[in-house]
């Protein structure tokens, strides 16, 4: 079996993740993971699939034909055959940790800097901005997971991740 990353983007209506799954399931493929939004009138997603080798043309031709999709590509997934399980001694850890402040340019940035400054990988990032109900005015929030390989030190990059906090005036979760 062969593992696609398939990233979609397209204006938003009905029925577009059913036309994306029946396509997957018509080539004999799996939808494994998936992360899919709305972002202002747009559809974007990513999805894990996996589908025999011998139809993996089948199913790309029949993605770039699906009606009201302005781009799918499909990407090989890694391979996972002994790759570090969660239970290996060199299996990374998570760190996950949430970001909550006034929204202001500049934020992803920032936290994402801090991130690369101690080479780890993101995992997840998911983000928002929304009404701020007491004060007025918008709040930024983000969750954010990164990989922490074995060995390495979590606490350096949290006390980093805690001083950027303090700079640019957002309170930081760690858990």
């Amino acid at each position: 079996m062969a593992q696609l990353v398939l990233t979609v983007v397209g204006d938003d209506r009905v029925g577009l993740v059913q036309a994306l799954a029946a396509a997957v399931s018509d080539a004999g493929g799996n939808w494994e993971q998936s992360e899919l939004a709305e972002l202002a009138g747009a559809f974007a997603g990513i999805v894990l699939v996996t589908v025999p080798d011998e139809r993996v043309d089948e199913l790309t031709t029949a993605l770039h034909g699906l009606d009201g999709l302005m781009r799918v590509t499909a990407h090989s997934g890694a391979a996972t055959a002994g790759a570090p399980t969660s239970t290996a001694p060199d299996a990374p850890t998570t760190l996950s940790f949430t970001v909550l402040g006034n929204d202001r340019p500049g934020i992803v940035r920032d936290v994402t800097a801090a991130i690369a400054e101690h080479a780890l990988s993101i995992d997840g990032f998911r983000s928002r901005t929304l009404d701020a109900p007491m004060a007025g005015g918008t709040l930024f929030e983000a969750s954010v997971s990164v990989s922490v390989p074995r060995g390495e030190d979590a606490e350096a990059i949290t006390t980093a991740l805690e001083a950027l906090a303090g700079e640019i005036q957002v309170d930081l979760t760690v858990s």
